[in-house]
């Protein structure tokens, strides 16, 4: 029996924190089950953000197809709603094909909502948004909670009267839906998984090895010109306040060069921030105990990751 045999319709998922080798392992592995990388990264799906998103190489996209990458502008705000819509389209496709999908990225949060199937509320009308976030302000958040309770006793009990945007949130899906935002919750956990998956998730014996990789990998995107990428970006008229220009590097490197202050401390401070990142991710993945760890003393070694994926899959 083959791997396509063994996994049946179940998606491969590599994640890990950043700097693991997720991206080179998701690569080598297709290749050798005739697979095809659907990406999870929320930043690699803008256009023009290559070096800071470690985006795969040229070489890696013609030896193995990739999806949802460079999907949209960076002027755009995309969403894990949008996410799941466009990546189920890819998956699907795939699947059709008689071909292996294989996820592969470290936004836990679009991975675990496109396994999942999960719906999204739709959105109100900006006009209605306004108007709650007007009244918050008016009458003050215990108020709004007061009034949050009936209609919505469990999101009442369980926010806080300074979580504006969740209290909006509230309202505005009581409002435009009619259903209650915790009823819809319950009732999205009570769904079955729209995928089977089986995941593996990167890591290093010691933490210390993740957090040098990762200065060694800002270091790299530095010298490969991440400051130029920012640059040109901001030359497009990208507003720093854009979803794009959050993701870490672009953020810090961006307020640098508009605010004229040092470079190598936004450097310094890209580090931290993808060090926090990191152990955010961590725990993110570790909330998964289905999920198969690949433990690396401090480089990643390809070949045996390839040979315990293909183990454990086979047995």
């Amino acid at each position: 029996m083959n791997i396509s045999e063994s996994l049946g319709q179940k998606i491969i998922v590599i994640t890990g924190p950043t700097a693991t080798g997720k991206s080179a392992l998701g690569v080598r592995l297709a290749e050798l089950i005739d697979g095809e990388i659907v990406s999870a990264d929320s930043m690699q799906v803008y256009m023009h953000m290559d070096i800071g998103t470690a985006k795969p190489t040229i070489g890696e996209k013609r030896d193995v197809p990739h999806h949802m990458i460079d999907c949209v502008t960076p002027f755009e705000d995309y969403s894990v709603a949008r996410y799941v819509k466009d990546a189920s389209v890819c998956i699907d496709d795939i699947f059709r094909r008689k071909k292996q999908p294989v996820l592969v990225g470290g936004t836990g949060l679009y991975i675990d909502s496109l396994l999942a199937g999960r719906t999204f509320l739709p959105r109100g009308s900006d006009d209605l948004r306004r108007k709650l976030e007007d009244e918050y302000e008016l009458i003050g958040g215990d108020a709004m909670l007061v009034k949050l309770r009936e209609i919505d006793t469990d999101s009442a009990d369980k926010l806080h009267a300074n979580d504006k945007k969740r209290i909006v949130r509230a309202f505005e899906t009581f409002l435009t839906t009619g259903k209650p935002i915790s009823q819809h919750d319950i009732e999205s956990l009570n769904l079955p998984p729209r995928y089977n998956s089986v995941k593996f998730a990167l890591m290093y014996e010691d933490k210390t090895a993740l957090y040098s990789r990762i200065d060694r990998r800002v270091d790299e995107m530095m010298s490969m010109g991440l400051e130029q990428e920012v640059k040109k970006l901001l030359d497009l008229n990208v507003s720093r306040s854009s979803t794009s220009m959050q993701a870490i590097g672009y953020k810090e490197l961006s307020d640098a060069i508009v605010d004229g202050t040092d470079i190598s401390a936004a450097v310094d401070k890209i580090k931290m921030e993808s060090r926090r990142y990191g152990k955010r991710q961590l725990t993110w993945i570790r909330r998964d105990p289905a999920a198969k760890w690949l433990i690396r003393e401090s480089v990643p070694d390809l070949e045996s990751a390839v040979r315990e994926i293909t183990t454990l899959i086979m047995n």
